[in-house]
This record gives C-alpha cells, sequence and structure tokens, in this order.
C-alpha cells in the first residue's frame, strides 16, 4: 500500500515537471495545448476536464462545478491566472467557453435526472395520471383504456392492472422516457410493441430468421423493458460513461432531451440485440441486457463515438 501512495506522488510530481518543460518549450499552458492540438469534441472536453480538475489551482478545480451564468467570468478569471491574453488568443475563450458548458451541463443533466428518478409515481397527482393516460394513447391508438385500473396494461409490458406500481424503481424517469418515446417516435415506438409481442413479425425477413436460427421468438414485456432500459441510461450517465456520446453530439450543455433521445436509441438497439441473441425463455432477460451493456460501454470507450447520429447535432461543432 506504501509502495503505491509513494508511486502515485512519484508519477504527479513527474507530471508536474513535464507541464513544466512543455510550457517552457511551447510557450503555452496545458490548456493551450489541448485546445489547439484536439479537435472538439469528446477529446478535447474530456481532456480539459482532467486538466482542470487536477490543477493544484483552486480556481481551475471549481470551475468544473461552477454556475452556467458564472462561465463567461470564470474563463476570464482562468486567462487572467494563466497570463493569456484573449486579444492574441481570442479562439482559446471561445473554446474554454464550449468545454465548460458541456462538463457543468453534464454535471447538471445528472441532478435533473436523479430529481427524476427519485420523484415517486402519485396516482392521486393529475399530472401524473396525465403522463400515463397519454402512454396508452400514444401506443395504442385504437384502442381504447377501458379504465384506469385495467388488465389492458398489460399488452403494452406492464406486470398488473396498475402501472404505478412498476415505476418504483426509477420513478417518474421511467414514465417520462416511455412517454418520450411513444410521442415522438410513435412509428418505432409501436412497432416495437409489436414486436416484443409477436417477434416472428418482426421486420426480420425468412432468410434472415433461417440464418440466425431464431425458432423460438422470446418476447419480452414492452413497458417493464423500458424501465430496465432507463435505468441503464441512467446507470451510463451516472458513471460518466456517456460522456463521450453527449460531448460529441451536444455543441453546447447536454439536456434531458439528449438523455431521452439516448434511451430511444438504446430501445431501439436492445430490441434488435434481444431478437439477434434468440434467448431460450424469458429468465435469460438479465444475461442478455447484460451482454449488451458491456457492449454500448465498449462503443463509449471510443473518444469520436455518437451513439445515435440521427439525434446529433454535430454539425453545430464548428472547429474552434
Amino acid at each position: 500500500m506504501l509502495i503505491q501512495v509513494c508511486l502515485y506522488f512519484y508519477c504527479k510530481f513527474l507530471w508536474r515537471c513535464l507541464k513544466f518543460v512543455m510550457r517552457k518549450l511551447t510557450g503555452r499552458c496545458e490548456l493551450q495545448r489541448i485546445c489547439y492540438n484536439t479537435k472538439p469534441g469528446a477529446s478535447r472536453t474530456m481532456k480539459i476536464e482532467t486538466s482542470l480538475r487536477d490543477s493544484k489551482s483552486k480556481l481551475l478545480q471549481t470551475s468544473v462545478s461552477v454556475h452556467p451564468d458564472a462561465i463567461e467570468k470564470t474563463i476570464e478569471d482562468i486567462m487572467e491566472l494563466k497570463k493569456i491574453n484573449p486579444d492574441i488568443n481570442p479562439q482559446l475563450g471561445i473554446s474554454l467557453q464550449a468545454c465548460l458548458l458541456q462538463i457543468v451541463g453534464y454535471r447538471n443533466l445528472i441532478a435533473d435526472v436523479e430529481k427524476l428518478r427519485r420523484e415517486p409515481y402519485d396516482s392521486d397527482n393529475p399530472q401524473h395520471e396525465e403522463m400515463l393516460l397519454k402512454l396508452w394513447k400514444f401506443l395504442k391508438p385504437n384502442t381504447p383504456l377501458e379504465s384506469r385500473i385495467s388488465k389492458q396494461w398489460c399488452e403494452i409490458g406492464f406486470q398488473g392492472d396498475d402501472p404505478k406500481t412498476d415505476f418504483r424503481g426509477m420513478g417518474l424517469l421511467g414514465l417520462y422516457n416511455l412517454q418520450y418515446f411513444a410521442e415522438r417516435d410513435s412509428t418505432a415506438a409501436q412497432q416495437v410493441l409489436s414486436d416484443s409481442l409477436h417477434p416472428k413479425c418482426s421486420k426480420f425477413s425468412k432468410a434472415e430468421w433461417e440464418q440466425k436460427r431464431m425458432d423460438k421468438a422470446i418476447g419480452y414485456s414492452f413497458a417493464i423493458v423500458g424501465i430496465n432500459i432507463t435505468d441503464l441510461t441512467y446507470n451510463l450517465l451516472v458513471s460518466g460513461a456517456l460522456k463521450t456520446h453527449f460531448y460529441n453530439i451536444a455543441p453546447e450543455a447536454p439536456t434531458l432531451s439528449h438523455f431521452q433521445q439516448t434511451f430511444c436509441y438504446l430501445m431501439h438497439e436492445f430490441h434488435k440485440f434481444w431478437i439477434e441473441e434468440d434467448p431460450i425463455d424469458i429468465m435469460e432477460f438479465n444475461r442478455v441486457r447484460e451482454k449488451f451493456r458491456k457492449r454500448i460501454i465498449k462503443q463509449l470507450q471510443n473518444p469520436d463515438m455518437a451513439l445515435c447520429p440521427h439525434f446529433a447535432a454535430s454539425e453545430g461543432l464548428i472547429n474552434m
């Protein structure tokens, strides 16, 4: 243990010495070198985040958690601390601002998502009830819901006659995501629901079925899986795994809409993955989910990764 501690401080000392030498050789601080030598997106923002967080300066350490309104003033303070003339280096301030907006925005997104996750579904809350009824309407537009408490809820993948009990794990976040998917991408959501009930009626061709030998084609509960994929998306966010994705698609601060769009993408991908895995029965769900989670995490380790480019705002990422 003592050797590891000594090695840590030794490496840290060497790193600080290297930074000092590089500054003397290039005439630029580490923040300048990153902004000028790394393309915009996750590669640049994550390096800037690490540099700020590991700095010995309190100003730089706390800059990753300032209020969004204070970012511009924070950048001015950083430039002054580093003795960088903004008139000579105008692009540096612009680049740092873009990075800090993403870094601070990601932290704030975690807080917003966590707030929804912690809020329980309340059947006495008219807004909650309205969202739930809209979910039915978007998924089953041609089938009226006979009553609020009904076995019909099982038709869209809930476990019983009152869906509120299924939201306990993810709170309102699960409902928000399901409604977003059903409303914003209704055609795809209805198709995934239909396939989950009747897998062999999916868009896979007969040749693909035979090639993949998917003779059993086990379905799954759409709503329950949606809540489970919400849990997966939430954990990817909190762990920081989604930084590469959000820093590549959001030119400024990632928002709740970015999170929900990512959920929609993961629902699409898990649905295809489930059919391709062709599990023996529903008891294999945890195995399939874990395999899917590992595949997504591996993809996110690529700093150029954007999970759902069709939702991306990458055209707004100019070369700053």
